[in-house]
Order: structure tokens, then C-alpha cells, then sequence
């Protein structure tokens, strides 16, 4: 997911963006893409990155704290609102070098991008385009031409996965529902 940010994504993996500046002591207020808050504050040193892909120095974290939906961080070097402002609308970046390592049946959501998906009958449903959190669970966008899917990341869904494809097992009506076809043919909106 690259959220309209260039940078290196065989280096980097976007985590989120700074949405303004908060207070005047120089503090950001960053959204998770994650929906983890908590997930940025782990980290001691962030990267970030304009819309015209110009990184700055790996920034050094002071401070942060997670609230329900954001993180309040404070860089070191950015002592002021002034400075915080310019950095207003960039995205945060995280080395792939500094995530924790995974169990053998964990994966991260990046990995899946690009990646063509199938159901366990074989019926090819397009490829992982992003990915994004609803809140309550990650959600899968796979676009085949125009069609575009919205997969729920369940327990059990994914059935076998390698390098450049993914076997699925969705639960009945689902592929249906996102193409708006209905389980008699009639039309969903006249009920």
C-alpha cells in the first residue's frame, strides 16, 4: 500500500502518515495503517517521506504515546509547531530490516500485495492490490480488470500461499456479495 507515496518498497514499508501537528512543542500526530497505534510507538528511529518521495534522515524518536485511533510522536530536531507543520501529510516509513521476525504461519500484509488469488476450485478472483483495517479486522482489495473484491483477513481463509499465489477458502456468498450478485438473480435492491 502506497497511499500515493513513492519510495523504495523493496527497503522500506509504509506504516503511516502524519496527519498534523499537535500542541506547540514540536509533536505529530500520526494514523497507523495498521489500526495498531501501539505499533509505532515500538519503534526508536522512523523515516519519512513527502509525496514527491524525498526521505528524510532516519528521525529518532523522543517520545510517543498511542490513543484509540492515533499516535502523538515527538522527533528529535522538531522542537517546535512550526517545524511539526512541515511535516504535515508525510508518510512514515519503517526499514523492512527493523520488523520483528515472524512465527512460520505469520506473514505481514505487504507480502501479499501483487500476489494473484484463487479459491480452493481454482476460479482465479484477481491479485491483492492493498490492503486496509476496518477496525475490527484487515481487509484484502483484489481487483480482477474492474471487479474489485473486498476480502476479509478470517481465520481459516487462506488455504496455501507461496511467492506469487494465494489459495482461498471464502466463506459461500462472499464473492457474491462483492460483485452484487444475489443468490436467486433477483436484483438485492428491490427487497
Amino acid at each position: 500500500m502506497t497511499d500515493g507515496f513513492s519510495y523504495p518498497t523493496d527497503e522500506f514499508i509504509l506504516i503511516g502518515k502524519v496527519t498534523k501537528a499537535h500542541g506547540i512543542k514540536g509533536e505529530l500526530k500520526l494514523i497507523a495503517f495498521s489500526g495498531q497505534p501501539e505499533s509505532i510507538t515500538r519503534h526508536e528511529a522512523l523515516i519519512l517521506v513527502s509525496r514527491q518521495g524525498q526521505l528524510t534522515p532516519a528521525l529518532n524518536v523522543v517520545r510517543s504515546r498511542a490513543g484509540n485511533r492515533n499516535v502523538i510522536v515527538q522527533f528529535e530536531g522538531v522542537s517546535n509547531r512550526n517545524d511539526a507543520e512541515k511535516l504535515s501529510g508525510y508518510g512514515v516509513l519503517l526499514h523492512k530490516k527493523d520488523l520483528p521476525a515472524l512465527g512460520d504461519d505469520e506473514f505481514y500484509l505487504y507480502e501479499l500485495e501483487g500476489l494473484q488469488v484463487l479459491t480452493e476450485e481454482k476460479e482465479v478472483i484477481g491479485n491483492v492490490e492493498s490492503f486496509f483495517s476496518n477496525g475490527m479486522q484487515d481487509i484484502l482489495v483484489v481487483r480482477d480488470g474492474k471487479k474489485e473484491f473486498l476480502i476479509p483477513l478470517i481465520p481459516g481463509l487462506i488455504r496455501e500461499r507461496n511467492e506469487s499465489r494465494m489459495i482461498i477458502a471464502p466463506p459461500p456468498g462472499l464473492l457474491d456479495i462483492n460483485t452484487g450478485d444475489s443468490a436467486e438473480g433477483e436484483d438485492p435492491h428491490d427487497i
